[in-house]
Protein backbone atom coordinates (compact mmCIF):
# COMPACT_ATOMS: atom_id res chain seq x y z
CA UNK A 1 0.00 0.00 0.00
CA UNK A 2 2.93 2.33 0.79
CA UNK A 3 4.41 1.81 -2.65
CA UNK A 4 1.08 2.61 -4.30
CA UNK A 5 0.81 5.89 -2.34
CA UNK A 6 4.39 6.78 -3.28
CA UNK A 7 3.63 6.22 -6.96
CA UNK A 8 0.49 8.37 -6.71
CA UNK A 9 2.52 11.16 -5.11
CA UNK A 10 5.19 10.90 -7.82
CA UNK A 11 2.63 11.11 -10.59
CA UNK A 12 0.75 13.95 -8.88
CA UNK A 13 4.01 15.87 -8.48
CA UNK A 14 5.03 15.09 -12.06
CA UNK A 15 1.68 16.10 -13.51
CA UNK A 16 1.58 19.33 -11.48
CA UNK A 17 5.04 20.26 -12.81
CA UNK A 18 3.78 20.26 -16.39
CA UNK A 19 3.06 23.52 -18.17
CA UNK A 20 -0.54 24.86 -17.93
CA UNK A 21 -1.66 23.90 -21.45
CA UNK A 22 -0.09 20.43 -21.27
CA UNK A 23 -2.17 17.40 -20.36
CA UNK A 24 -0.43 14.78 -18.30
CA UNK A 25 -0.34 11.53 -20.25
CA UNK A 26 -0.84 9.32 -17.21
CA UNK A 27 -4.00 7.30 -17.75
CA UNK A 28 -6.18 6.35 -14.81
CA UNK A 29 -8.44 3.35 -14.90
CA UNK A 30 -11.43 3.77 -12.60
CA UNK A 31 -11.69 0.07 -11.79
CA UNK A 32 -8.19 -0.78 -10.55
CA UNK A 33 -6.31 2.56 -10.63
CA UNK A 34 -3.83 1.03 -13.11
CA UNK A 35 -1.89 4.00 -14.48
CA UNK A 36 0.41 4.16 -17.44
CA UNK A 37 3.07 6.67 -18.46
CA UNK A 38 4.92 7.41 -21.68
CA UNK A 39 8.63 6.77 -22.26
CA UNK A 40 9.40 10.44 -21.63
CA UNK A 41 7.49 10.48 -18.34
CA UNK A 42 9.11 7.22 -17.23
CA UNK A 43 12.53 8.69 -17.96
CA UNK A 44 11.74 11.82 -15.93
CA UNK A 45 10.41 9.79 -13.01
CA UNK A 46 13.55 7.61 -12.97
CA UNK A 47 15.97 10.49 -13.65
CA UNK A 48 17.41 8.75 -16.70
CA UNK A 49 17.36 9.39 -20.43
CA UNK A 50 14.64 8.17 -22.75
CA UNK A 51 17.27 5.98 -24.40
CA UNK A 52 17.91 4.22 -21.07
CA UNK A 53 14.20 3.38 -20.86
CA UNK A 54 14.21 2.04 -24.44
CA UNK A 55 17.25 -0.12 -23.66
CA UNK A 56 15.58 -1.49 -20.50
CA UNK A 57 12.51 -2.40 -22.55
CA UNK A 58 14.59 -4.05 -25.28
CA UNK A 59 16.50 -6.11 -22.70
CA UNK A 60 13.21 -7.19 -21.11
CA UNK A 61 14.15 -5.52 -17.84
CA UNK A 62 11.16 -3.19 -18.01
CA UNK A 63 7.69 -4.29 -19.07
CA UNK A 64 5.99 -2.01 -21.58
CA UNK A 65 3.22 -2.25 -24.14
CA UNK A 66 3.15 -0.67 -27.54
CA UNK A 67 -0.15 0.54 -28.92
CA UNK A 68 0.28 1.58 -32.55
CA UNK A 69 3.30 3.90 -32.26
CA UNK A 70 3.47 4.74 -28.55
CA UNK A 71 4.99 2.80 -25.70
CA UNK A 72 3.19 2.88 -22.37
CA UNK A 73 4.56 1.69 -19.07
CA UNK A 74 2.53 0.71 -16.04
CA UNK A 75 3.68 2.56 -12.91
CA UNK A 76 3.81 -0.72 -10.98
CA UNK A 77 6.21 -2.13 -13.58
CA UNK A 78 8.28 1.05 -13.42
CA UNK A 79 8.53 0.76 -9.64
CA UNK A 80 9.52 -2.91 -9.95
CA UNK A 81 12.21 -1.99 -12.48
CA UNK A 82 13.57 0.69 -10.15
CA UNK A 83 13.86 -1.80 -7.28
CA UNK A 84 15.81 -4.31 -9.37
CA UNK A 85 17.83 -1.86 -11.45
CA UNK A 86 21.56 -2.50 -11.48
CA UNK A 87 23.55 -0.48 -9.02
CA UNK A 88 27.24 -0.85 -8.34
CA UNK A 89 26.55 -0.36 -4.62
CA UNK A 90 24.39 -3.52 -4.70
CA UNK A 91 26.97 -5.60 -6.60
CA UNK A 92 27.53 -9.04 -5.10
CA UNK A 93 30.51 -11.41 -5.23
CA UNK A 94 30.33 -14.88 -3.68
CA UNK A 95 27.12 -13.91 -1.91
CA UNK A 96 28.54 -10.80 -0.23
CA UNK A 97 28.36 -7.12 -1.09
CA UNK A 98 31.36 -6.20 -3.18
CA UNK A 99 31.84 -2.70 -1.74
CA UNK A 100 30.55 -3.11 1.80
CA UNK A 101 31.67 0.14 3.41
CA UNK A 102 30.54 -1.04 6.86
CA UNK A 103 33.11 -3.86 6.61
CA UNK A 104 35.75 -1.48 5.26
CA UNK A 105 35.75 -2.37 1.55
CA UNK A 106 35.80 0.42 -1.03
CA UNK A 107 35.97 0.82 -4.80
CA UNK A 108 38.80 2.64 -6.59
CA UNK A 109 36.53 5.63 -7.25
CA UNK A 110 35.50 5.81 -3.59
CA UNK A 111 39.16 5.68 -2.50
CA UNK A 112 40.10 8.43 -4.95
CA UNK A 113 37.37 10.67 -3.55
CA UNK A 114 38.36 9.88 0.05
CA UNK A 115 42.01 10.75 -0.60
CA UNK A 116 41.23 13.66 -2.93
CA UNK A 117 43.48 12.26 -5.66
CA UNK A 118 42.77 11.31 -9.28
CA UNK A 119 41.39 7.83 -9.91
CA UNK A 120 44.37 7.01 -12.14
CA UNK A 121 46.74 7.66 -9.22
CA UNK A 122 44.91 5.00 -7.19
CA UNK A 123 45.08 2.54 -10.11
CA UNK A 124 48.79 3.28 -10.50
CA UNK A 125 49.43 2.76 -6.79
CA UNK A 126 47.73 -0.64 -6.95
CA UNK A 127 49.62 -1.62 -10.10
CA UNK A 128 53.08 -0.82 -8.68
CA UNK A 129 52.24 -2.37 -5.31
CA UNK A 130 52.16 0.77 -3.16
CA UNK A 131 48.46 0.28 -2.39
CA UNK A 132 47.18 -3.22 -1.75
CA UNK A 133 43.97 -4.07 -3.60
CA UNK A 134 42.28 -7.34 -4.42
CA UNK A 135 40.39 -8.33 -7.51
CA UNK A 136 36.85 -9.63 -6.98
CA UNK A 137 35.26 -10.52 -10.26
CA UNK A 138 35.75 -7.55 -12.56
CA UNK A 139 36.27 -4.99 -9.78
CA UNK A 140 39.15 -3.86 -7.62
CA UNK A 141 38.34 -3.79 -3.91
CA UNK A 142 40.47 -1.92 -1.38
CA UNK A 143 40.26 -2.33 2.39
CA UNK A 144 40.23 0.69 4.70
CA UNK A 145 43.40 -0.48 6.52
CA UNK A 146 45.28 -0.51 3.22
CA UNK A 147 43.92 2.94 2.38
CA UNK A 148 45.14 4.34 5.71
CA UNK A 149 48.55 2.72 5.24
CA UNK A 150 48.87 4.19 1.75
CA UNK A 151 47.84 7.59 3.03
CA UNK A 152 50.34 7.55 5.92
CA UNK A 153 53.27 5.91 4.19
CA UNK A 154 53.04 7.45 0.76
CA UNK A 155 50.79 10.48 0.46
CA UNK A 156 51.93 12.24 3.66
CA UNK A 157 55.63 11.53 3.00
CA UNK A 158 55.25 12.80 -0.53
CA UNK A 159 53.58 15.99 0.76
CA UNK A 160 56.40 16.49 3.33
CA UNK A 161 59.07 16.01 0.66
CA UNK A 162 57.50 18.64 -1.58
CA UNK A 163 57.34 21.11 1.33
CA UNK A 164 61.04 20.64 2.19
CA UNK A 165 62.16 21.39 -1.36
Amino acid sequence: MDQENKQKEEMTAFCSDQSPGHECQAETSASNESRHVSITEAAKINNVTRQAIYVAIKQNKLKATKSTTRWTINLDDLAEYRLHKYSRTKSMYDGELLFDNRKGFYSVNQVAKMLAVPTQKVYYATRVGILKASRKGAAWVIHIDDIKGYQENYLKKRAQNTQVI
